[in-house]
């Protein structure tokens, strides 16, 4: 269904709420997921609100408030207590970004938290401040490395993101070959994955959504994306992620923010970088009518249809499971 951007940030806050949030976390919650809608990527969207909510209602163990378990004037360690990723993630990037302005770099880590988002998310925010960043995580052990059919890494995102003097340019993967969130919609809605992404329980391939969650998931980009995938999971192990961390629980998370000032001038450097962005874009394309784009360009200009329009679309029984958990009536 269609639904007004309002009303979507509106339910996830009602839904948050319903399970203990407060108005400030479920803000938090509802920007990062709303923004996802926006951007056309409906796995992180409403339907991992619905995740969210799920997760915490089966969860006896009570979440802790977000503490900092070690720090120096560039650098901290944070325990989640527990809490949504989301609300860590963007407490972990503006700590960065505090010490960022103060030191010139700062690195913050982050572990006993879950589903923490997009990690182009937090680089908005960061390159929005004039500095470039790196951000990796990892979490649920679901993917298999590269010639195996168990799980043994998270879908371990990593994403960079660099100031320009237009707009930013942010790269943000996952090594697997699907994301969590898009395995669990389909799972929700009953849709089939396409073939080879997925390994069943006894590691036999399979399209079979509910299945795939209970086996592994196939990593990207073969021995190569294995080897980053691996590299991932131990840099969250050294901000304090357990070897072998239990489903939708102590993922880690690494955020990295540099002041370009302290190798060159910053206004050059975003001048320079700007000119080659464009560069990329002006590159001959293979088919006249699909131009090359750069990193993050779909997402900007999706967004930007999206808030024009001022609605987003919603599959029903996502929505009905929110209003369900939120006790809002239809």
């Amino acid at each position: 269904m269609h639904i007004t951007i309002a009303d979507a940030r509106a339910l996830v806050e009602a839904a948050m709420a319903a399970v203990g949030y407060d108005a400030a976390e479920a803000a938090i919650v509802a920007d990062h997921l709303v923004d996802c809608e926006l951007r056309g990527l409906g796995y992180g969207g409403l339907a991992r609100a619905l995740s969210v909510v799920e997760r915490i209602r089966n969860t006896t163990t009570p979440r802790r408030p977000i503490t900092v378990l070690q720090e120096t004037p560039s650098t901290a360690c944070l325990d989640g207590g527990d809490t949504v990723g989301h609300v860590v993630g963007l407490r972990a990037t503006e700590l960065a970004l505090a010490k960022a302005r103060q030191t010139g770099l700062a690195a913050v880590g982050a572990s006993k938290t879950w589903y923490t988002g997009m990690y182009s998310y937090y680089l908005e925010r960061i390159t929005a401040a004039g500095f470039a960043g790196m951000i990796a995580g990892s979490g649920t052990q679901i993917v298999a490395p590269h010639g195996g059919t168990e799980g043994r890494f998270g879908t371990n995102p990593i994403a960079f993101g660099f100031p320009t003097a237009a707009a930013p340019v942010i790269w943000d993967i996952g090594t697997a070959d699907v994301m969590i969130g898009d395995v669990a919609l389909k799972a929700r809605l009953g849709e089939p994955l396409p073939a080879g992404q997925a390994f069943d329980a006894s590691g036999q391939p399979t399209c079979d959504a509910a299945a795939a969650l209970r086996g592994a998931f196939t990593v990207w980009g073969g021995h190569k994306g294995s080897g980053l995938a691996m590299m991932v999971q131990i840099l969250a192990m050294m901000v304090g992620q357990v070897p072998s961390p239990a489903p939708q629980r102590d993922s880690g998370i690494f955020v990295l923010v540099v002041n370009p000032a302290l190798f060159t001038s910053a206004d050059e450097f975003r001048q320079r970088a700007a000119e080659y962005v464009q560069r990329v874009r002006d590159t001959r394309p293979l088919d006249p009518a699909r131009p090359v784009r750069a990193p993050f360009d779909r997402s900007r200009e999706e967004r930007a249809r999206r808030l024009a329009a001022g609605t987003i679309e919603v599959a029903d029984k996502v929505v009905a499971g929110l209003r369900r958990e939120a006790g809002i009536a239809g």
